[in-house]
C-alpha cells in the first residue's frame, strides 16, 4: 500500500510493505493513485514519495514475477511524472534497491539520508533492470558509473551516489521534514528541466561504440557463464544510442525475456533458498523460532594450522575477540604470520585500511595455554582429522573451559557424538565445518549430533552470520553433505580417468558446465595426501590396507590411482606435481603431464583395465548424476530437511554455477523420472558402486509430480 497525506501544501506518499516497502500491485497502485491524486489537488504544490518502517524501497516483489503483470508498472508511473508541473521528491533513507531506485530515478529529484545506500541489484537474480533503471541511470550518473552499478549489482552509498550525479542532495536530521522543505523549495521551478527524459546519456568524453565493444569483451569474461550481464550492457548502450522511448522499449523486452529464462529461474530460486536455510529446524522439536542463542562475545580456536589461522581470521575481521591456541611457541608463530599475511593481503586489495588491520590484530591473542580458554564463550577445535586425536583435545577444553561454554569441531567428515562422548557436556558440541581457504569461503556447514541442544544450534546459527558466513544446519553422518555428495563426484571423476579418460578432460568437462575449478585440479590445490591420509584411516578402522592394487574396498568398487601417485611422491601443487606439473609464477599454473598418463596407462595395464574412449557427456552425466542420487539420500535419512539446503551447500562450498541454482535444482529441471531412469541404468552398468543404488526418495518423487518445495515434506513423511 501507500500512504497519503498533506503538509504545507506538500502530498506525502508513504510506501507501506513491511519490511523493505517491495513494490507489490498493491504498493504500485497505490503509488499511481497518490500522484494522479496530487496532480489534480490545487492545494498540492509538491509531492515526497518516502517509505515507512526506515527503509525506502528494497525493490520489486520477487515473489510477483511467476504471476504475470498486474497493476501499474513502475514506467507507468514514471510517465505520470514526466508529465506534471508538481516537484515530486524521493526522500530516501535505508536503501532505494531496483525498483526502488527506478521509482527514485522518475522524481524530478532525489535527497538521502547519509546511512542510505542506492543501487540495481537485478543482475543477482538474472535480470536487468526493468522500469526505466537502464535509460534513467546513465543520464544521471553518466554511461561509465551507471553501467558499473547495473552490471555488478553493488548498491552505493549516499555521498558517493552525490558525487555521481544520482542524488541532489545527501542530508541529516529527519527525511521527510527534510524531503518537504526541498520541494517546496522547488515549487516555482519549471520540473521539465529536473526530468531525466529530457537530458542525454552522459558520455564523459567516453566513444560509445569503443566502450561498448570493451564492455562486452570485458562481462564475457568476467562472468562467463550468465546472461543478464550481457543484457545489462546492451541495454545501457541502447540508452546512449536511441531515442529515450525506444531504449525504454527496449529494455522492457529484454527484462521480459531474462524473466522467463531459465536462468533467471535458478538464481531466483537461490535468492529464496538462501532465506529458507535460517528457518532451521531439530528431529523431536526446537527451532529457530524458539532457541534462545547465547551470547558469544569472545572465541577460542585450537589449532594455528592454515584452516585454524583462517577461522580465527574470520573472528577478529567480525569484531570478536579471539584467544589462538597451539601446541608449541614455532607453530603458533607460523600460525600468527600467516593470519598477519593474509590480513595484509586485504589491505592491499583496498578491502582495509592499515588502521583497521592493526585494531582486528589488537584482538587476537596467541597463546600455548590452554588456561587461556578458561573465560571465553565458545572454541573451535581446528587440529588434525583424527578421533582420537580430537577426543582427547575436546576433554581438556571440558575440564578447562566454563561450564557454559560451547566445544566445536571443525571436523570434515567424523561423527559429532563420537567426539561429544569426550566431554561431560554433549548438548554443547557441534560440528562447524568450515572450507578451505576459511578466511574466503562463505560456506558453514553446522553439524547437530543426537544430544547437541537447540540452545547450541542457535548459538552457532548466529554465530555464522556474525562472522559473515553462510551456515548451513545438517545432522550427522560420514561426510555430513557436502563430503557426503563429493564423494561420488570425485569418484566418477576418477573411474572416468581409468576407463579412458585424462584429468584434464574431466576438468574441462567440468568448467565448461560451470564449476570454477576441476576436480584435479582441486585435488591438487588441497594437496592429493589429504585425502589419501583420509582413505588409508578410514580402511585401517576397518582392517584393510589399501594399495595400489586395491580394486574394490568393503565390496565396493576402489579406484587407487591416488596411491599410485602418493607412492610416486605427486603430492599435487606443494610438491610441483600431481594430477598436474606445475610452472609459472610461484609454481601455480597447471600443464598437462605426459608422465601422469604414463603412469595412469601402466595402473590400468597391471590392473587388466581396458581402457576406451570416454564422452564428456557421459563424464558430465556420471558425475554429477552420483551426487545428485546421493543428495536424494541425504534428504530420504533426515540429515537434511529441505532440497534448498543441499543447494546452497554446493553453491557456496563448491562454486555449483548459481546460474543453474544447485544441484537438487538442476535434477528437478532435468525432471526427476529421466534423473532416475538414467540412474537406475548406472547402478545396472555399475553395480559394485554403491552411490549408483537409486535413491528410494527419488523413485517415489520421480513418480509424484512434487515441487523441489515438497521434497524435504515427502522425505519426512516417508520417515514416519
Amino acid at each position: 500500500m501507500a500512504e497519503y497525506s498533506i503538509r504545507d501544501s506538500v502530498a506525502i506518499i508513504q510506501l507501506d510493505n513491511a519490511p523493505v516497502n517491495a513494490l507489490s500491485v498493491a504498493v504500485r497502485t497505490g503509488l499511481y493513485d497518490g500522484i494522479e491524486r496530487a496532480a489534480g489537488d490545487g492545494s498540492v504544490k509538491a509531492v515526497v514519495v518516502c517509505g515507512k518502517g526506515g527503509n525506502f524501497c528494497a525493490g520489486a516483489d520477487i515473489k510477483e514475477f511467476d504471476e504475470g503483470s498486474k497493476g501499474p508498472w513502475i514506467t507507468e508511473i514514471g510517465d505520470f511524472m514526466d508529465r506534471m508541473r508538481k516537484p515530486v521528491v524521493a526522500a530516501i533513507e535505508g536503501v532505494a534497491l531496483g525498483g526502488g531506485l527506478e521509482v527514485a530515478l522518475f522524481c524530478h529529484y532525489r535527497i538521502a539520508a547519509k546511512n542510505a545506500r542506492v543501487g540495481q541489484p537485478e543482475v543477482n537474480i538474472g535480470l536487468i533492470p526493468g522500469g526505466g533503471g537502464t535509460v534513467r541511470l546513465p543520464r544521471a550518473a553518466g554511461f561509465k558509473q551507471a553501467l558499473e552499478m547495473i552490471v555488478t549489482g553493488n548498491p552505493v552509498r549516499a555521498e558517493r551516489a552525490l558525487k555521481m550525479g544520482v542524488l541532489d542532495e545527501v542530508v541529516s536530521g529527519n527525511i521527510l521534514e527534510a524531503g518537504i522543505k526541498f520541494a517546496l523549495s522547488k515549487a516555482h521551478i519549471d520540473t521539465s528541466l529536473a526530468c531525466l527524459r529530457n537530458r542525454p546519456v552522459r558520455m564523459d568524453g567516453l566513444n560509445i561504440d569503443t566502450k561498448a565493444d570493451a564492455a562486452l569483451a570485458h562481462v564475457k569474461s568476467k562472468y562467463k557463464g550468465f546472461e543478464a550481464p550481457m543484457f545489462c550492457v546492451k541495454a545501457v548502450v541502447n540508452a546512449a544510442r536511441v531515442p529515450y522511448d525506444d531504449a525504454i522499449q527496449k529494455e522492457r523486452e529484454y527484462f521480459f525475456e531474462l524473466r522467463t529464462s531459465g536462468q533467471s529461474q535458478a538464481l531466483r530460486y537461490a535468492f529464496f533458498a538462501e532465506r529458507q536455510i535460517a528457518r532451521w529446524g531439530l528431529p523431536g522439536g526446537g527451532d529457530y523460532r524458539t532457541a534462545r542463542a547465547i551470547p558469544v562475545r569472545s572465541v577460542g580456536v585450537v589449532g594455528a594450522g592454515t584452516m585454524g589461522a583462517g577461522i580465527a581470521l574470520c573472528i577478529i575481521t567480525s569484531g570478536l575477540p579471539c584467544v589462538l591456541l597451539e601446541q608449541n611457541q614455532e607453530f603458533l608463530e607460523k600460525g600468527v604470520t600467516s593470519l598477519r599475511g593474509q590480513l595484509m593481503g586485504t589491505v592491499r586489495l583496498g578491502k582495509m585500511t592499515a588502521g583497521e588491520a592493526e585494531v582486528c590484530l589488537s584482538r587476537l591473542k596467541p597463546s600455548t595455554s590452554m588456561e587461556d580458554l578458561k573465560h571465553v564463550d565458545m572454541v573451535i577445535e581446528a587440529v588434525f582429522e583424527d578421533l582420537k586425536l580430537k577426543r582427547e583435545v575436546f576433554e581438556r577444553l571440558d575440564k578447562t573451559c566454563k561450564p557454559e561454554t560451547i566445544l566445536c569441531t571443525n571436523t570434515s567428515t567424523l561423527d559429532i557424538d563420537s567426539v561429544a562422548t569426550a566431554t561431560g557436556r554433549p548438548d554443547k558440541v557441534v560440528g562447524t565445518h568450515f572450507f578451505a581457504p576459511s578466511y574466503l569461503m562463505k560456506l558453514l556447514e553446522n553439524i547437530y549430533g543426537s544430544r547437541t541442544s537447540p540452545e547450541t544450534v542457535a548459538t552457532v546459527m548466529r554465530f555464522g552470520k556474525t562472522i559473515r558466513k553462510v551456515p548451513v544446519l545438517v545432522g550427522s553422518c560420514t561426510g555430513f553433505v557436502a563430503n557426503r555428495m563429493l564423494a561420488p563426484y570425485t569418484a566418477e571423476a576418477q573411474f572416468c580417468v581409468e576407463e579412458g579418460a585424462s584429468p584434464a578432460q574431466v576438468d574441462s568437462v567440468l568448467m565448461d558446465f560451470g564449476m570454477p575449478m576441476g576436480t584435479f585440479r582441486v585435488s591438487d590445490l588441497s594437496g592429493i595426501d589429504v585425502s589419501f591420509s583420509i582413505r588409508r584411516e578410514a580402511a585401517r578402522k576397518l582392517g584393510v590396507t589399501l594399495t595400489v592394487d586395491s580394486r574394490y574396498f568393503r565390496g565396493q568398487r576402489h579406484c587407487s590411482l591416488i596411491e599410485r601417485l602418493v607412492e610416486k611422491g605427486r603430492l599435487g601443487r606443494k610438491t610441483g606435481k600431481g594430477w598436474y606439473k606445475y610452472e609459472g609464477p610461484g609454481g601455480t599454473v597447471p600443464l598437462e603431464d605426459p608422465d601422469v598418463l604414463e603412469i595412469i596407462e601402466t595402473h590400468c595395464r597391471a590392473l587388466g583395465i581396458e581402457r576406451r574412449n570416454v564422452g564428456s557427456h557421459e563424464i558430465q552425466e556420471r558425475m554429477q548424476l552420483a551426487m545428485i542420487n546421493e543428495g536424494f539420500k541425504i534428504l530420504e535419512e533426515g540429515i537434511c530437511t529441505r532440497a534448498e539446503e543441499i543447494d546452497v551447500i554446493w553453491l557456496y562450498g563448491f562454486g555449483w554455477p548459481r546460474y543453474l541454482g544447485g544441484p537438487m535444482f538442476y535434477a528437478s529441471k532435468l525432471g526427476l523420472k529421466r534423473v532416475f531412469e538414467k540412474i537406475c541404468t548406472f547402478h545396472k552398468r555399475f553395480p559394485h558402486s554403491q552411490h549408483w543404488v537409486p535413491s528410494v526418495l527419488l523413485g517415489k518423487l520421480s513418480e509424484s509430480g512434487l515441487p523441489l518445495s515438497k521434497w524435504g515434506e515427502a522425505a519426512g513423511t516417508s520417515r514416519l
